[in-house]
């Protein structure tokens, strides 16, 4: 018998991917938007799921504004840190699987290298500390929850989603002709949605637990990381690198905080993709969607 699974956050990059992967390996998959049901509403998603009664229940959903969670952290904590609470509660209910999606933000970017599991984490701002939290939620109600760290998440639903990602703004201030700025001074692992996907689908099927890092292969800056979209797209703006001394943000940032994949390719999954690799595949996506 197929497994039922339940989806939050199903019609975000992640989701969207999630929701296709799981369905093409024979999961039953129920996708719930967050207009349709917010997980800081602890009674619906108790009620919610246990009329569903799946046997794992995977949160992609999040508050990923992080400068705004600086004015507003209550709202960043009620999502990151007690709706997961909510879901971690209704799956000990049920006996559920919990599968939760965390950041590369929850270290302080200190170490000067990829960081790995066994890295203790040192968030940096509201939304950092929200994101933590929500890992300590799923880890204090369940045995053996999987958590999955990621870093700059960026898929084809970014096209039509109303945040978008990295790539689409790069396009979108390349098309509007005037110079761009992007810090060279911040390094992380921008990581493909459709292949975050089929790792965690990898993971859930091995019925793996624990901590794992599920990130881009090439750590690189986010100044070279718009050079190479630009260049994968035949484009010549004027790109200009910029440090976070220059560029203040309402956050604080990590500076390095990209991820090593050595745990996942040490249980047999292959090797995340360079940057180059990833982006081929995210045009080649986007044209054909």
């Amino acid at each position: 018998m197929s497994q039922k699974v339940a989806i939050f956050g199903s019609s975000g990059q992640l989701g969207v991917e999630l929701c296709r992967e799981l369905t093409s390996r024979g999961y039953l998959v129920a996708g719930f938007e967050r207009a349709r049901i917010d997980i800081t509403d602890r009674s619906l998603i108790e009620r919610s799921l246990a009329e569903l009664d799946p046997s794992i229940v995977v949160n992609a959903s999040a508050y990923n504004q992080v400068d705004m969670a600086e004015t507003e952290p209550q709202a960043a904590f009620a999502v990151n840190g007690l709706g997961v609470r909510n879901l971690a509660l209704a799956c000990w209910q049920i006996d559920a699987r919990l599968v939760h999606f965390s950041t590369d933000y929850v270290f302080d970017g200190e170490a000067g290298r990829p960081y790995t599991e066994d890295d203790i984490p040192h968030p940096l701002g509201a939304y950092a500390v929200s994101k933590y939290a929500g890992e300590l939620y799923a880890r204090a109600y369940l045995d053996d929850p999987l958590l999955i760290r990621t870093s700059g998440v960026f898929g084809p639903a970014g096209t039509a989603t109303r945040r978008g990602n990295f790539v689409e703004l790069m396009l979108r201030l390349a098309a509007g002709g005037q110079p761009i700025r992007v810090l060279d001074d911040h390094v992380a692992s921008p990581t493909y949605a459709p292949l975050l996907a089929a790792r965690t689908a990898d993971l859930i099927d091995r019925k793996l637990g624990g901590v794992f890092h599920v990130a881009g292969g090439t750590p690189i800056s986010w100044f070279h990381f718009a050079s190479a979209i630009f260049r994968a797209r035949g484009l010549d703006p004027e790109l200009r690198a910029t440090t976070a001394r220059e560029y203040r943000t309402p956050a604080r940032r990590p500076r390095y905080s990209a991820l090593s994949n050595g745990k996942i390719e040490s249980v047999g999954l292959d090797p995340m993709p360079s940057v180059e690799r990833a982006l081929d595949l995210y045009f080649s996506a986007r044209i054909a969607a």
